[in-house]
């Protein structure tokens, strides 16, 4: 029996085949952001030539497989379940078995709700590559996406910065970047990741503090 590819690019459409048939509309996590998951986390690759590209590349692409609403009580569990939804549909059309352990838990560990450590160099990268996805132009752009179907405000009409109160994203979108985007940088696994994300969360504070300018017509 011929053993399975192991080259990613051999997969790549079969991945993206498979998280298709699970997608929901959702313009934060639609297939676009897989694609930019997988390419961030190529970029990661070049730094990391130990780790395994394949186990990379189903993980990026099947990590929402199961999408949960941002205030869903079980969102926290999303991750666990997309992790054995893909194990069971990669073990379908012939995945390599030894792989999905790895697959499974870089799956598991990308969530930021779940709170699972990521142990294997694989799981921190497909971590970092999703996190990184939040931050810059289009990190912005999906934050006020997600807000807007949750129908959040999107700034606090008097203090927009919260400088004199304390900061609320459940009810004032603009807070999201204080109280989560500007932690991620500090928070990603790999030096390059975190070089990455700093860069990226420049771009958000200089829109936060032009935003407040505006807002109050300063």
């Amino acid at each position: 029996m011929t053993p399975p590819p192991t080259d990613p690019a051999a997969w790549r459409p079969r991945f993206a085949a498979l998280a298709a048939s699970a997608s929901v509309h959702d313009g934060a996590h639609d297939a676009s952001h897989l694609d930019r998951v997988w390419r961030s986390a190529e970029a990661l690759l070049a730094h990391h030539p130990e780790a395994d590209a394949l186990v990379v590349m189903a993980a990026s692409y099947l990590h929402d497989l199961v999408n949960l609403p941002k205030d869903d009580p079980d969102r926290a569990q999303a991750s666990r379940r997309s992790a054995a939804l893909a194990r069971e549909q990669l073990a379908r059309i012939g995945f390599p078995e030894d792989r999905l352990d790895a697959v499974a838990h870089a799956i598991e560990a990308h969530s930021f709700s779940a709170a699972i450590p990521a142990t294997t160099i694989e799981a921190k990268i497909v971590q970092d590559a999703d996190r990184l996805d939040a931050l810059g132009a289009i990190g912005l752009a999906r934050m006020f996406y997600v807000a807007g179907r949750m129908g959040r405000a999107l700034a606090h009409p008097d203090d927009p910065l919260a400088e004199a109160r304390a900061p609320d994203d459940r009810a004032w979108t603009l807070d999201h970047i204080v109280i989560k985007l500007a932690r991620l940088p500090e928070m990603m696994q790999t030096e390059a990741g975190r070089d990455m994300a700093n860069e990226r969360l420049g771009k958000l504070l200089v829109f936060r503090k032009e935003f407040a300018q505006e807002w109050l017509g300063s």
